[in-house]
């Protein structure tokens, strides 16, 4: 087992340590998915669950198993390799145990024979690391959410020489799938229950790409509105289906006809909604919507390919996605436009101070600062609060005897500060902030938007503050911002980035950098002096009904698909 004492304790993201389980009428559907069916000869199957924590799929599959072998008249011999269930932390893998031998007990199987088959089902070991080569004919479960800075550095750096798929930020259950992948059978089938991020997020390119190159997708679940997991967690899920390529798709792709790709929206993935869901999944023909009423179901005559993002919408929706992005340039290739993230400091209690405090500390080591609440109405209130700057102009940290009261006040939190891993990876500059401030943004104009909201609310900075990392900031050398400003608060630009962002519950979107960066404008001096002074105009009155209207006539376009989003425009 890996010398360390960090667990896979986490099942979600932002979670709490201990397992969050997924529902059992979730795990039927997705074994059932998997073709995990006890109609089948499941004992001349392997079954793999890779962080199998308390049981939830492993034991109904051996429920499954054991009835089919019955059917099939299978000896319980031959049941000793059909099953893997491995987890790292010891204390779930016992509760696993026990949770199996009940169940062996329960079916009469003899406590030798049960002995022999638990010693061969359970497995403690890092699924990413252990030297597991032998195939699986189905491979189920909800791989461990775990962001990269809960991973200690020495774990992290092994997993990422292993992994090409531990990109960027990327959650640890990205590796997870990656490796689960590598161990399918070439006629196996992975069904997994996991946070949808990863099909959409920058992170999860290189795994959009390795499933392009080599894999298929069978079916994918939309989750992201319901509820599946025994207690409430912040992960927006899906189920996804996937199976490695035929010999034939593999050498002549382009000869083999589009494999048609299933995907069903659940709304509240309740026990009468899953039972649907398996049924319509496994029709043949059907192009029909189905009874139930809170599913929808679509068929995609082809994946997307390489690293594009898993846009999952309505035809018409992508059509017009697709045509304004050939038609139009990426925000950041026009005029010198750029896309930031305010400052974050690792410890605000002490770095953002009121306007007495500040007054206490050399007027050079602090800026203005302006954070997602001192925003209304399009326009930035002085909130009286200020960033100390702990970086002299050349991107070093300051020498804090040059700045006396900074040292005193520093010093007087030495305590608190330390503790952050910036300073611990960092001892000699334990009081510098996460990011280096760079003071000439305060003076720079900028659009400034908040990142979690319901549409694109910008508000305009002249030029007075820095950012707050609640806030993400446009800048321009060449661009009339506030006509940037009227485009950028249209419902035009908002398709964009509804189209690529992750949908939280509520109506709410993520309007992250890596979204932002998405959407396409027309180029400014293409258009018209008198559409460019109404654009200013209606963005400085904030009517947004004009911007709207004004928007349709930059890109050239009659009218946008209807796409719902919690309209917070004001």
């Amino acid at each position: 087992m890996t010398d360390y004492s960090y667990e896979y304790g986490l099942r979600a993201s932002g979670g709490t340590h201990g397992v969050v389980l997924t529902k059992p009428h979730i795990v039927e559907l997705i074994l059932d998915l998997a073709g995990y069916t006890e109609q089948r000869n499941l004992a001349s199957l392997r079954f793999l669950e890779p962080a199998c924590g308390q049981g939830a799929f492993v034991l109904p599959a051996v429920r499954r198993l054991l009835r089919a072998a019955r059917r099939h008249n299978c000896s319980l011999d031959s049941l000793e390799s059909s099953v893997l269930a491995i987890d790292v932390a010891a204390s779930q893998v016992e509760q696993t145990r026990s949770k199996l031998a009940a169940l062996l007990q329960q079916e009469e199987i003899p406590p030798r024979i049960a002995q022999r088959l638990l010693k061969q089902w359970i497995m403690c070991g890092d699924f990413l690391l252990l030297p597991q080569s032998e195939p699986f004919d189905v491979v189920v479960g909800n791989p461990p959410y775990v962001r990269i800075e809960q991973i200690p550095p020495r774990l992290l750096a092994a997993y990422r020489a292993q992994y090409a798929s531990l990109f960027d930020r990327a959650d640890l259950y990205v590796a997870c799938i990656e490796r689960a992948l590598s161990l399918l059978h070439p006629r196996g089938v992975l069904s997994f229950i996991c946070a949808d991020r990863w099909t959409r997020n920058r992170y999860g390119a290189p795994l959009r790409r390795l499933i392009s190159e080599r894999y298929t997708v069978q079916s994918y679940l939309d989750l992201s509105q319901t509820s599946p997991f025994d207690s409430e967690v912040s992960a927006y899920p899906a189920i996804f289906v996937i199976s490695q390529k035929t010999h034939q798709e593999s050498v002549s792709p382009t000869e083999t006809q589009p494999h048609s790709v299933q995907v069903l929206t659940l709304r509240s993935a309740s026990v009468d909604e899953c039972r649907q869901a398996a049924t319509l999944l496994h029709r043949d023909s059907s192009h029909q919507q189905p009874e139930h009423a809170g599913l929808s179901l679509k068929r995609y005559d082809s994946w997307f390919a390489g690293e594009e993002p898993w846009l999952i919408g309505e035809p018409h929706q992508l059509r017009m996605l697709r045509q304004l992005e050939r038609e139009h340039p990426l925000v950041e290739d026009c005029g010198g436009v750029r896309i930031g993230i305010g400052v974050a400091t690792g410890n605000d209690a002490v770095y953002l101070l009121d306007r007495q405090r500040a007054e206490q500390i050399e007027s050079d080591r602090v800026l203005p600062l302006v954070t997602r609440k001192d925003l209304w109405m399009g326009t930035v209130r002085d909130g009286g609060r200020y960033l100390i700057n702990t970086f002299a102009p050349n991107g070093q940290p300051v020498t804090l005897a040059d700045h006396p009261r900074l040292r005193d006040y520093l010093l007087a939190h030495d305590e608190s500060l330390r503790k952050r891993h910036i300073a611990k990876r960092n001892p000699t500059s334990w009081f510098r902030t996460i990011d280096r401030v760079y003071p000439e943004l305060t003076n720079t104009p900028k659009l400034l938007i908040p990142d979690i909201a319901g549409a694109l609310q910008v508000a305009f900075d002249q030029g007075h503050y820095y950012p707050h990392h609640n806030l993400y900031y446009v800048t321009a050398e060449h661009t009339d911002l506030e006509v940037l400003g009227g485009l950028l608060s249209s419902r035009v630009a908002l398709f964009f980035v509804w189209s690529y962002a992750v949908k939280m519950r509520g109506g709410y979107l993520r309007f992250q950098a890596q979204y932002l960066r998405r959407i396409r404008v027309p180029q400014l001096d293409q258009i018209s002096p008198e559409l460019q002074d109404s654009l200013r105009s209606a963005f400085r009155r904030r009517d947004f009904a004009k911007l709207d209207a004004l928007a349709l006539r930059a890109y050239h376009i009659d009218q946008l698909p209807t796409f719902d989003f919690l309209d917070t425009r004001r």
